[in-house]
C-alpha cells in the first residue's frame, strides 16, 4: 500500500477536472463516447482502468488522490458485476455517474439495476445502458462543473441549441416529403 502523496503522483494527469474509469478494457469503446464529449466541451480529463475487484486498492489510492489534485465528477463505467461506481462512490464525496455498459448476456439489464440500486448514503447518478449513457454521463458532468466554470453554461446553451436545430431541420425535410 502506497501513501496518498505517492498515489497522487502515481494517478495525475494534466489538472483533469473528470476522471472517467472503467473496471476492464472491454469496456473502452463505450466509455470513449464520454471522453469525446468531454474533448468537445474542452474539459479536462483523464481515463482509467481500475477494478473494484481485481484492483480495490488501486481504486481507493486513486479515488482519494482524484479531490485534492482537482478531480471534480467521477464517471464510472458499470460493466459485468456493475461495483465500482459505488466502490468509488463509498470513498468520495464528490459526484459519481455510473454508466451501465453492455457487456453481459443480459445487455446491460444487471448493471443498470445494480448501478441504480446504490445503498441510502452512497449516491451514483445513473444514465442509460451504452454509448448514449456515456455521452449523457459527459454532459451531466459538464453541467456540474457549469456550477463554478463560467465558460461551461454557454458551450452547454450552443449544443442544446445545435441539437434543436438538428431537429428543426428533420421536420423541414419530413415536411417536404409529406407536400410531395
Amino acid at each position: 500500500m502506497c501513501g496518498l502523496d505517492e498515489a497522487r503522483e502515481r494517478f495525475t494527469v494534466n489538472n483533469a477536472k473528470v476522471a472517467i474509469l472503467m473496471g476492464s478494457d472491454s469496456d473502452l469503446d463505450v466509455m470513449n463516447e464520454a471522453a469525446q464529449v468531454l474533448k468537445d466541451f474542452g474539459v479536462a480529463y483523464e481515463v482509467k482502468v481500475l477494478s473494484a475487484h481485481r484492483s480495490p486498492e488501486d481504486v481507493r489510492e486513486f479515488v482519494k488522490a482524484a479531490g485534492p489534485r482537482g478531480v471534480q465528477v467521477f464517471i464510472c463505467g458499470a460493466g459485468g458485476a456493475a461495483h465500482l461506481a459505488g466502490a468509488v462512490a463509498a470513498q468520495t464525496t464528490l459526484p459519481v455517474i455510473g454508466v451501465p455498459i453492455n457487456s453481459s448476456p443480459l445487455n446491460g439489464l444487471d448493471a443498470l439495476l445494480a448501478t441504480v440500486q446504490m445503498p441510502s448514503g452512497t449516491p451514483v447518478a445513473t444514465v442509460a445502458v451504452g454509448k448514449s449513457g456515456a455521452k449523457n454521463a459527459a454532459l451531466l458532468a459538464c453541467q456540474i462543473l457549469a456550477l463554478s466554470d463560467k465558460a461551461l453554461p454557454e458551450k452547454l446553451d450552443r449544443y442544446k441549441e445545435k441539437l434543436a436545430e438538428g431537429i428543426r431541420k428533420k421536420n423541414r425535410e419530413i415536411e417536404k416529403q409529406n407536400q410531395s
